[in-house]
């Protein structure tokens, strides 16, 4: 047996009169008995006849085992949500927990609520019973048709970083979030504890992290199981905050140390807050947090079969395994579920008794109906500055280079300063280098903790979010969105592949979501890389990777947009469209780099509207080509357009037409996804015969894999990201993965060969390429006439 036993001053006290105890206790086992009902039964749901093998579902899924301490803290919430007046959600960790929130909103009544055919008596309750992971019904994790969730169980290890994105520019809020032990053990949990350092009192609401130790993952031990309380007090106290610690397996004696602790943490949170918005903030700023140990699979089976189940891994998932077949099976099953005594809990129509249901919180402020909890209830569209007002005005096409996420830089100082409370930027540590610093012009680095002089722009106010995590970051946003705010992660190109499948877990959020008429839509998840893979200037094979296309192409066509721009221009144009969109991810990939402009506004925003189209002004006689020059990305439109330059200069008997793609769906066929260009405007930009050389800034086969399904597709032949690089020049990186200037035209004299008589050009092209080697191992730098390439229409022979 368990010893029960609380610090913080809970142990001895008694902050619950006998009533209230009753009655929370009483809750708690009709969450717990919900829980096994979901579990087991297809029939019988209040056991008002002998339980039979008849009245147990043929397949049993799902998991209890932390569902009796996710129920516990529940109850004490809505305790405190009534006293207190709070605004408060609930997210689950352990998103094996799911028949535990579903119990806890359908007692409350937000369930029916919002499944009005999930009645809140016995007919109800079985239906409840009936559709727990079975077909047709609802999944087993803390999931998206659970109301009052915003945090898939799916996404083990990212609990807090969504919580405390949620709490962010959201003064009133409160989120208790349970962080399950096995969860603990995962790299981004590990580093979210960090997350309380870029958390403002006086601005931002507050995390009440609960760890929740029961001792066991699905097979094994847990690491902080087994370390004690005094391990685990430094621990937390390092990351700033102070631990009170619950520990029991007696019901009424956990009872009365949790409602003490949790009411304590309530106390304390307000006091900091209120301290800071009075301009009184303490010095030694930390938040409180609980440590509840409790019995894995607490008031289940003791022993089965033999063995100890409750408290050990056997409790995990369904202690009792063989009910359909097993009498004594079965028998278990029968004692446990009754040992809730369900005839005291529910009345004669199976409704939770009227003294237990007063416990819940009236309203919206009940956890599962809570606004927060379906932000696009919330959502409030940005007020955005004019794009146009940033865009780059040249007198000369692409003759001069400017840095496009400069420009995009300027755009967003002013979303900040014109939404003080609806729009942040997460970047790992990299706002300067990847060319947004004018953001500091209006707002600075976010920093909780001791600010020194020598610093530069970090104030405890900063609500740019910088810490060197990509999970913590992603999480964030994620949180803020799901909230009902708006931002934008960016984040070098070749570590977004960190968060792969995060992006692809909120891709299915978003996804699921839609189909649900009652979530409302949320702002859209917007990415940005760049210190993409073509440059490497202080970096080298490392931070080579253009794959997080390839994650977000292969998410579901409802929910995934890839954008490509080419300039400035384009990027604004882009931007723009992504921060109005809704129920998106939206990647934006371009480089930091000092790049050529090559559309005016006005061609930009008629260009990014149709997503893909032919830019006249850099072809040679492009309405009968011989060839399609297309490309997608900035590196890949510089050395497409150069090679059409060059075509000019050596071989202006080719008909040539460029064709720029910054909708990357677009080359989907329609039925394939909704940007899908349609066969007749796909053959108007590609033509029927011609062959087209694409040089694409991924991976070639990205460009494969979204033609698929398309006539004459064969025509295509792609070039791109080979995997080849080091740190080195930037046109030696085209060359290295054969994507220059030089290879495009060597292939057009492959596959044009008829109107190639002689081997000039292609002569021209090799002896660039070897002159190309010899000058950047003397020089270190690209030859000046690639190093220094601006567009111009003459046709002059080239030197050399």
């Amino acid at each position: 047996m368990m010893q029960s036993r609380s610090n913080g001053g809970a142990t001895g006290s008694a902050p619950l009169d006998a009533e209230e105890l009753r009655r929370m206790d009483g809750w708690w086992r009709a969450a717990n008995y919900l829980n096994v009902g979901q579990i087991y039964l297809m029939h019988n749901p209040l056991l008002r006849e002998p339980l039979s093998a008849d009245h147990v579902k043929p397949r049993l899924l799902g998991h209890w085992g932390t569902s009796p301490g996710l129920n516990l803290i529940y109850v004490h919430m809505n305790r405190l949500i009534r006293k207190y007046d709070l605004d408060a959600i609930y997210m689950a960790g352990p998103g094996h927990g799911g028949p535990a929130l579903i119990a806890n909103v359908w007692l409350e009544g937000s369930y029916t609520d919002i499944y009005p055919h999930v009645t809140r008596d016995a007919a109800g309750m079985l239906t409840l019973f009936r559709q727990f992971s079975t077909p047709g019904g609802v999944p087993s994790h803390v999931s998206v048709p659970t109301p009052g969730s915003i945090h898939e169980g799916g996404e083990l290890g990212y609990v807090l970083v969504h919580a405390f994105g949620a709490v962010m520019d959201n003064p009133d809020l409160l989120v208790t979030a349970v962080v399950g032990d096995g969860e603990s053990e995962t790299g981004p949990l590990a580093g979210s504890w960090k997350s309380i350092d870029f958390i403002d009192p006086g601005r931002d609401g507050a995390v009440l992290p609960i760890l929740h130790l029961n001792g066991y993952k699905i097979a094994g031990p847990t690491v902080w199981g087994r370390r004690s309380d005094a391990d685990l007090e430094q621990f937390f106290r390092g990351q700033g905050y102070d631990p009170v610690f619950v520990e029991g397996d007696q019901p009424a004696q956990v009872h009365q140390d949790f409602a003490a602790a949790s009411e304590a943490a309530i106390c304390k949170i307000r006091a900091i807050q209120q301290a800071a918005r009075s301009h009184s903030r303490p010095d030694d700023l930390r938040w409180p947090m609980i440590v509840l140990r409790t019995p894995k699979g607490w008031t289940g089976p003791r022993i089965v079969d033999g063995v100890t189940v409750e408290g050990t891994f056997r409790a995990h998932q369904v202690p009792v395994a063989e009910v359909k077949t097993n009498p004594e099976h079965l028998r278990i099953l029968e004692e446990w579920m009754r040992s809730y005594r369900p005839e005291e809990l529910f009345d004669e129509n199976g409704a939770l008794r009227a003294d237990y249901a007063a416990l819940s919180p009236d309203g919206l402020r009940r956890m599962g109906s809570n606004p927060h909890a379906n932000g696009g209830l919330l959502r409030k569209p940005l007020d955005l500055p004019d794009y146009r007002d940033y865009a780059i005005a040249f007198s000369a096409r692409a003759a001069e280079r400017t840095g496009s996420t400069a420009v995009l830089g300027r755009y967003l100082r002013d979303i900040y300063r014109n939404n003080p409370d609806n729009f942040r930027l997460f970047c790992p540590d990299e706002t300067n280098s990847n060319r947004l610093g004018a953001v500091f012009e209006v707002s600075d680095r976010c920093l909780a903790t001791q600010i020194l002089p020598q610093d530069d722009h970090v104030s405890h106010g900063g609500r740019v979010m910088e810490v060197l995590s990509e999970h913590c970051c992603h999480g964030w946003l994620e949180g803020y969105t799901l909230t009902g705010r708006h931002g934008l992660f960016a984040s070098y190109e070749a570590f977004a592949m960190i968060i792969d499948s995060m992006a692809m877990q909120h891709a299915k959020w978003i996804e699921h979501a839609r189909r649900l008429p009652w979530r409302a839509d949320i702002p859209s998840f917007n990415y940005l890389l760049t210190s993409t893979c073509w440059r490497n200037d202080h970096n080298g094979f490392s931070h080579q990777g253009p794959g997080f296309i390839d994650t977000v192409i292969h998410r579901k066509p409802l929910v995934a947009r890839v954008y490509l721009p080419p300039d400035a221009n384009c990027l604004l144009s882009v931007a723009n469209h992504c921060f109005r969109s809704v129920n998106y991810l939206n990647l934006m990939v371009i480089d930091k780099q000092p790049q050529l402009q090559w559309l005016t506004m006005e061609e930009a925003d008629a260009h990014c509207r149709l997503g893909a189209g032919i830019w006249p002004q850099y072809s040679r006689e492009p309405d009968k080509p011989d060839v399609v020059l297309a490309c997608a990305g900035d590196i890949p439109t510089q050395e497409i357009v150069a090679a059409a330059w060059l075509l000019r200069r050596h071989a202006p008997q080719v008909k040539v037409r460029v064709v720029n793609v910054v909708d990357l769906m677009r080359l989907c066929p329609p039925d394939r996804h909704p940007h899908g260009m349609s066969m007749e405007d796909f053959t108007a930009i590609f033509t029927e015969s011609a062959p087209v050389l694409f040089a694409f800034h991924g991976y070639p086969g990205v460009v494969h894999d979204l033609l698929h399904g398309r006539a004459w597709h064969d025509r295509f032949h792609v070039r791109g990201y080979l995997e080849e690089g080091t740190t080195t020049t930037p046109f030696d990186m085209v060359v290295q993965n054969e994507m220059s200037r030089l290879h495009l035209c060597l292939d057009v004299t492959r596959y044009l060969p008829h109107l190639f008589a002689d081997t000039a050009l292609a002569d021209y092209c090799e002896t660039m390429l070897a002159r190309h080697q010899t000058h950047i191992r003397e020089a270190f730098d690209d030859l000046p006439e690639i190093r220094d390439w601006v567009w111009s229409d003459d046709r002059v022979p080239a030197s050399g």
